[in-house]
C-alpha cells in the first residue's frame, strides 16, 4: 500500500484528471478545442482525485434518478472516468476513490450509484452488479419484410445535425422512462453527445417519430461505406419510443432509406422485439449479449423500500463487506421493505442484491451459480416473484 490521499478536485485539475483518465484506458488525450467543446460536461464538487503527491487516480459522477421496478424513481449518482495511473494500480488507490465517493453520496442523501464498467471483473468487489443487460443486433435491410399486422406508424419528420444537437435534450426528455434502470440526462452529457456527433465522418440524421399526441420516439444514425458501390451500415446511435406505434414506425422508416444493406444497433433491450416485427425473425441476428448498467446499492434499506414487490413476503439477509452499515435482514412484501430480526429465507452479497434489484436476474439463477443461498426452493420462488418485473431493466444512456 502507497501513502495517499484522496480529495474532491479544484476546477484547474479537472483537465489533469480527464487526461489521466484517458490514458489509463489508452485513449489519447484531448486538444485544447476538444476541451473548450465539453466545458459544460464537469458537475462542479463530482470529481474526486487520489495524491500522492501528484494525481494518481481519479473518479467522478454526475447528479440524476432513476426509474425503479413499479414505476417510482430515486436520487443516482452516475459514476464515470475512473482511472488509475499505470503506476500506481493494486496499491489500493481505487478502493480509497471509491470509499471516499460513497461517503460523499450518503452525506449528500444519493441511495445509488450507476456506471458502465470498461471491465468486468473491476467493481463487484465494491458492490456493484450487473442490473441491466443489453444486445447488439444486426437487420437485414435488403430481405426484411414486415408482417402486416405490424402497426404503420405516425408521421415522420427529419432534423440535421445542428438541428440534432439543438433538439435532442428535449426529444429524451419528452418520453417517459418506462423501463428500470433508466435514468435522467443531466445537462452535463449533452456537451459530450455533441463532441461525438460532430466527430462523425458520415452526415448525422436524426428521425422523430409524431403521433395522435405528439413526439413519441426518434432515432438518431449515420450510414457508413467503405467506398461508393460498397455495401453500406445504416448504425443507429440512439432510439427512444413511448409505444408500439412509434416503434414499428421508426423501424418501417429506417427499412425505406435506400442504399443501406445491413441497420445495425449496439445496447439494445434485451426483450425489444425487433425480430417479430418481420415474416421471417432470421433477418435479425443478434451480434453479442453484454452488460449494460452496473447498480450499487448505497443505502440498501432506503432502495428496497423504494421499489414495489409482488407476492408473498420473504426475508433476506444481506452482506455487505464494504459498507457494512448496510449488512442485515430485510423483509420484503407487497407493503415494502424493513429490517427485521427474522430468520433470513436467502442469503447474499451486496453485488449480488444490485443484481437482483432491478429485475435483471432470477433469485433462482442466482441460487443456481452459487450467488444466493436459500432454506429452499420455496425461498427462492418467492424472492423471483418479489423482484420479477414485467420489463427487462436497461438504461440507455452512455456516461
Amino acid at each position: 500500500m502507497s501513502d495517499f490521499s484522496v480529495r474532491l478536485l479544484r476546477s484547474d485539475e479537472e483537465r489533469a484528471a480527464t487526461d489521466l483518465f484517458r490514458r489509463a484506458l489508452h485513449i489519447k488525450e484531448m486538444t485544447d478545442e476538444e476541451w473548450a467543446a465539453i466545458s459544460g460536461s464537469r458537475q462542479p464538487d463530482r470529481a474526486f482525485g487520489a495524491f500522492d503527491p501528484e494525481l494518481i487516480g481519479t473518479t467522478r459522477s454526475f447528479d440524476s434518478e432513476v426509474t425503479l421496478p413499479g414505476g417510482g424513481t430515486t436520487p443516482l449518482a452516475a459514476v464515470s472516468l475512473v482511472g488509475v495511473r499505470a503506476d500506481r494500480t493494486r496499491r489500493g488507490v481505487l478502493t480509497g476513490l471509491m470509499r471516499a465517493q460513497f461517503e460523499d453520496f450518503a452525506a449528500r442523501g444519493v441511495p445509488a450509484a450507476m456506471l458502465h464498467a470498461s471491465e468486468g471483473a473491476i467493481y463487484g468487489r465494491f458492490g456493484y452488479g450487473i442490473a441491466a443487460r443489453a444486445k447488439s443486433i444486426e437487420v437485414d435491410r435488403q430481405r426484411a419484410r414486415f408482417r402486416p399486422e405490424v402497426p404503420v406508424g405516425g408521421e415522420i419528420s427529419l432534423l440535421d445535425l445542428e438541428s440534432t444537437i439543438e433538439q435532442w435534450p428535449s426529444l429524451f426528455d419528452a418520453l417517459p422512462r418506462t423501463r428500470p434502470g433508466m435514468i435522467a440526462r443531466s445537462p452535463h452529457l449533452w456537451p459530450s453527445y455533441e463532441r461525438d456527433v460532430r466527430r462523425a465522418t458520415t452526415p448525422v440524421t436524426t428521425a422523430v417519430h409524431r403521433g395522435p399526441d405528439g413526439v413519441d420516439g426518434y432515432v438518431t444514425y449515420t450510414v457508413e461505406r467503405v467506398k461508393f458501390g460498397a455495401p453500406a451500415v445504416l448504425k443507429i446511435q440512439s432510439f427512444h419510443h413511448s409505444g408500439s406505434d412509434a416503434f414499428a414506425g421508426l423501424w418501417r422508416y429506417l427499412l425505406s432509406v435506400d442504399l443501406v444493406d445491413r441497420i445495425t444497433a449496439e445496447k439494445r433491450p434485451l426483450d425489444e422485439p425487433v425480430e417479430l416485427l418481420f415474416t421471417d425473425p432470421r433477418h435479425v441476428t443478434v451480434d453479442k449479449v453484454q452488460d449494460e448498467g452496473w447498480l450499487r446499492l448505497v443505502d440498501v434499506a432506503t432502495m428496497l423500500d423504494a421499489r414495489t414487490y409482488q407476492g408473498e413476503p420473504a426475508v433476506i439477509e444481506v452482506t455487505d463487506s464494504f459498507l457494512e452499515h448496510n449488512s442485515g435482514r430485510y423483509r420484503l412484501s407487497a407493503d415494502g421493505a424493513a429490517r427485521t430480526t427474522d430468520p433470513a429465507d436467502l442469503e447474499l452479497g451486496a453485488d449480488t442484491l444490485s443484481m437482483l434489484y432491478l429485475g435483471a436476474w432470477r433469485a433462482s439463477d442466482l441460487a443456481a451459480a452459487g450467488r444466493v443461498r436459500a432454506t429452499g426452493e420455496a425461498a427462492l420462488m418467492r424472492a423471483d416473484l418479489l423482484f420479477g418485473t414485467r420489463v427487462n431493466p436497461w438504461c440507455g444512456t452512455f456516461f
